[in-house]
């Protein structure tokens, strides 16, 4: 649903030049993230195969001990950017420290689950005993991290809410930085092996939020607010982020159901599955910038009453994600023989990629839209539709997995490219699924309460 974009001169032009100054830093900081990750994969590669994959079996359960308390990020992002469209910057300051005491008491009992139970967790992948030895190593030691990447959640959505996307850039750059020298020495100098890769993240994500705090609690202390946790405010700082946790899970739910399925398809499709999941995951990254871009946009003018500047933003925010989504998918197709040659040397996978890289490319307008309208909703507090919706969404799309699922054996019968075509045509389903119950309840106008 693109729209036209206002001429040079008018008031739009001014929120074309606020989406890129808050999106671009966004991107960039959500690009440099995984690149923790990257980090420790490529030196710990090099220790042995048992040490990357437990590596790979660690990473995927801390991340996800991670990624479902991202409200954290998204739900503070909003209350601040209300408050602060409300001119009580004070205020909005508070509602940023009640999120960030909230992340503390999360980050400390999940920090406490994980190392604990860090074992049975790792074993729950079914890797061999030697893998999942060094993957319980580094996952009971990076669960000390747990807290300082809540908090560092939290704060970005506190500098978010104030429209600075370039704090949290210039963080996750310099966090980048030490977390690949501290883990160079810790590995190989110091002699710790996959127990420093751990120790290095830990130190590294810790840092981070601290320097990410100070900039904080700078801004509480200029303005006089008070620092103490005040449990009532973090309560309901935790009631306001639970319904954003909902919809974590009900995607997080899709996406595992989809690979769920995809193992069933058999192990050429599963492999490329992996890798055209993993492009898409990287394509979200930029329009999951717009999506920051929306929230703090839309929060800041429902506080300030602006109901009009809210619908004329939401259309061009839309334009954007539109032409994105537009860009992108064009790039993908443009790139889809070119692609799987740099992830495998195996030519089935590779023709197999391809085929779901031509689907990924047409359902990327459809994906820039849907995070627009998911930013937009998210940064006016809409959790609860918010919430419901997506249940509704994965329970639409769970019946055409279950159709994929119950002819895969013909499917597999058919090659490896067509089952995995199948598979994403349905993925691409759950996107249009998406947008339709976004797009309606954006066009309801239910979700623009204005003020506080």
């Amino acid at each position: 649903m693109p729209v036209t974009p206002a001429t040079p001169g008018t008031p739009a032009t001014s929120t074309h030049r606020q989406i890129l100054a808050l999106a671009v830093p966004a991107f960039l900081a959500l690009v440099a993230e995984p690149l923790f990750l990257l980090g420790d994969s490529a030196i710990v590669g090099h220790l042995g195969t048992d040490q990357l994959a437990g590596l790979g079996v660690a990473s995927a359960a801390l991340l996800t001990a991670a990624n479902i308390y991202v409200f954290l990020a998204y739900g503070t992002t909003a209350l601040v950017a209300r408050r602060l469209g409300a001119g009580q910057e004070s205020a909005a300051v508070g509602a940023g420290v009640d999120g960030i005491w909230l992340s503390v008491v999360l980050g400390a009992a999940t920090a406490i689950v994980v190392a604990v139970f860090a074992g049975p967790i790792c074993d729950l992948f079914g890797a061999s005993a030697q893998v999942a030895d060094e993957a319980t190593i580094y996952l009971r030691i990076s669960a000390f991290g747990i807290p300082g990447m809540l908090a560092v959640l939290a704060a970005t959505g506190v500098l978010r809410g104030f429209q600075d996307t370039r704090t949290p850039l210039i963080g996750a750059t310099a966090g980048f930085g030490a977390n690949l020298l501290l883990n160079l020495v810790l590995v190989y100098p110091v002699g710790m092996g996959i127990a420093g890769s751990a120790l290095g993240t830990v130190l590294a994500q810790s840092g981070l939020a601290a320097g990410l705090l100070i900039v904080v609690l700078r801004r509480a202390h200029r303005l006089g607010t008070s620092l103490r946790p005040h449990p009532g405010r973090v309560l309901a700082a935790a009631r306001f982020g639970m319904p954003l946790l909902v919809r974590t899970l009900a995607l997080r739910g899709a996406m595992l159901a989809s690979t769920w399925v995809a193992t069933e398809l058999g192990d050429v499709p599963l492999a490329a599955h992996q890798v055209a999941m993993t492009v898409f995951g990287f394509l979200a990254f930029a329009l999951d910038a717009l999506a920051i871009a929306a929230q703090a946009i839309t929060g800041h003018t429902l506080g300030a009453r602006d109901v009009d500047g809210t619908r004329a933003a939401t259309r061009l925010m839309l334009w954007w994600g539109w032409w994105m989504g537009v860009v992108l998918g064009a790039l993908v197709a443009a790139t889809h023989t070119v692609l799987p040659l740099i992830f495998t040397t195996d030519q089935d996978v590779r023709h197999a990629l391809g085929v779901a890289l031509l689907i990924v490319a047409v359902g990327q307008p459809v994906a820039g839209l849907v995070f627009v309208l998911d930013g937009v909703l998210i940064g006016a507090g809409d959790g609860t539709a918010l919430a419901w919706l997506q249940v509704a969404v994965l329970a639409a799309y769970l019946p055409l997995l279950w159709l994929v699922h119950v002819h895969a054996d013909s499917l597999r019968a058919a090659g490896a490219a067509h089952a995995l075509m199948m598979l994403w045509w349905a993925f691409t389903g759950f996107m249009v699924f998406r947008l339709v119950a976004l797009g309606l309840r954006a066009r309801s106008g239910r979700w623009m309460v204005t003020g506080v």
